[in-house]
């Protein structure tokens, strides 16, 4: 995946698909809105096109095998949704301003109780690498991490060989915390991964320095 070079104000609302009234994201995701792009809990409906962005030997060779047909993205999305429910997993579809296909997904994963550790990932349709997709959403991606789900440490995984993932990682503050030897299994081989994390207090001092510089 490849962050852009030039990333856009973004801000986040709560969207339709949480109950009226509820601030409760166990009982549906809020909807994260940029200049360019609609962070919305994942949907059945999105199978399709998520197959078609994420199933393609670029995208996925330095990622978990993503599923392989519409049926079991759906079964995928499916398992996403209760698991959102009970407090453990939040999946985003990535969809362009102005259109209703998903092309990317972020998700964030509770490594324990309470969400306080975490870990994240992202996958992004080819045809937006080098677009600013990646550093736009991601900004709302971790507002939410942060802010909404009180992650104190949130982690990110990406394989060595990955130039753009890890760079996309370092672009939004991320640091580089040693190499996992062996940690990823692609077709039989395995690879070493670099791990990243974000601390929560490295993330609002980011931000109280971003928007002091802005006004």
């Amino acid at each position: 995946m490849r962050p852009g070079a030039r990333p856009s104000e973004s801000r986040s609302v709560l969207g339709t698909n949480a109950p009226t009234g509820s601030t409760d994201w166990r009982q549906g995701l809020p909807t994260l809105i940029s200049a360019r792009y609609t962070l919305r809990e994942v949907r059945a409906e999105d199978a399709p096109s998520l197959l078609a962005h994420l199933n393609t030997e670029e995208v996925s060779r330095f990622i978990a095998a993503p599923p392989s047909s519409v049926e079991a993205f759906e079964t995928y999305i499916d398992k996403a949704h209760r698991d959102r429910e009970s407090g453990q997993h939040v999946w985003f579809a990535v969809v362009p301003t102005g259109a209703d296909a998903a092309v990317g997904v972020f998700q964030l994963r509770s490594l324990e109780a309470g969400f306080a550790t975490a870990e994240w990932g992202f996958a992004i349709g080819s045809a937006y690498w080098g677009s600013g997709l990646f550093v736009e959403c991601a900004r709302l991606v971790l507002a939410f991490a942060f802010e909404t789900l009180g992650v104190l440490r949130l982690e990110a995984r990406a394989a060595v060989m990955n130039g753009l993932g890890n760079g996309a990682l370092r672009k939004v503050g991320a640091v580089q915390e040693g190499v996992l030897r062996g940690a990823f299994q692609r077709q039989g081989e395995r690879h070493d991964q670099v791990l990243w994390s974000i601390l929560a207090e490295e993330w609002f001092l980011q931000q109280s320095v971003r928007s002091n510089r802005i006004h």
